[in-house]
């Protein structure tokens, strides 16, 4: 595994909404969007993340997407572009689009609907990374791809990638984070993809987090970050609960129906609009939500 300097890759890597206004993208916002998480204290963001809808978007959008990221972070953060996709040859494209634009690495999630077996994926993942001089993060999120990564097939990528550098772990094993720790070493980073696992992860050694709720709480998650990685666990467990019903509204319908409410509702978008066959909040749901807002003081 190729050598990265102690902070990088690791603390709070928000994946960002898409802002959509009138069926189009709403760059504008995004840029400003960016702006509220440099000084909300976040350490990173993820570009085209699976709460920024990518497989709503087009190849274009998403490479212009991460174009805009990188112009609007100024070098201030890293910029994390995911670029995975179903097809091989978009995540190709895609992939050599963010390191054109400067991202500072790619995070690659594995191909959904098909189903490979696991060495394919070794295949599929050594392939793509060997085009890229940029550092590497699989993309582990078995509920919405249908895809199972195991230890064993993680350890032979790094074999023969080493710009291989991390995952984002969006399941709930937890011995899976041990597991590659102890193959892959301490330096491997990986990041919490699941809200509610966050202190458990970050407890057993992972990185960082790349939360949906950051895009709420910048600041929030970022200190749940600081006070694991200094040893104050009991801090850490505070923040922890103290965020726990905004994570769980997070997944009171499909992620990112109810954050975009929320995010209009604290007046960070104009709209919650999606693309189908993704769709606003209902009524019922946005009562829930808008209740959890004001329990956690942001209404």
């Amino acid at each position: 595994m190729i050598s990265l300097e102690h902070s990088f890759l690791r603390g709070s890597y928000p994946p960002l909404v898409t802002p959509l206004r009138d069926g189009e993208v709403d760059y504008e916002t995004y840029a400003r969007l960016i702006e509220r998480q440099i000084e909300g204290g976040s350490h990173g963001i993820v570009v085209n993340g699976t709460t920024g809808e990518p497989s709503t978007l087009t190849v274009e959008e998403r490479n212009r997407l991460v174009e805009v990221a990188v112009k609007a972070a100024r070098g201030r953060i890293p910029v994390v572009a995911a670029t995975g996709s179903q097809s091989h040859a978009e995540s190709i494209e895609l992939t050599l689009g963010a390191e054109k634009a400067g991202a500072a690495a790619v995070l690659v999630v594995t191909p959904y609907f098909i189903r490979p077996p696991q060495r394919g994926l070794v295949e599929y993942f050594l392939d793509i990374g060997r085009r890229t001089d940029l550092p590497l993060l699989l993309y582990h999120i078995p509920g919405r791809a249908a895809v199972d990564l195991k230890a064993e097939t993680i350890a032979q990528i790094a074999d023969g990638l080493p710009t291989l550098v991390g995952m984002k772990h969006a399941a709930n094993d937890l011995g899976l984070v041990t597991a590659l720790l102890t193959k892959l070493g301490p330096d491997f980073r990986v990041f919490v993809g699941l809200e509610e696992l966050s202190f458990p992860m970050l407890a057993l050694g992972a990185s960082g987090l790349m939360n949906a709720v950051g895009n709420l709480v910048p600041r929030r998650i970022a200190d749940l970050y600081r006070a694991a990685a200094e040893g104050d666990l009991e801090e850490a467990r505070r923040l922890h609960e103290s965020l726990f019903e905004l994570n769980q509204a997070i997944f009171f319908d499909t992620n990112p129906i109810p954050i975009k409410h929320m995010m209009m509702r604290m007046g960070l978008l104009a709209t919650e609009e999606h693309r189908l066959p993704m769709v606003r909040a209902t009524a019922e749901l946005a009562g829930r939500l808008d209740g959890v807002l004001r329990r956690a003081g942001l209404l």
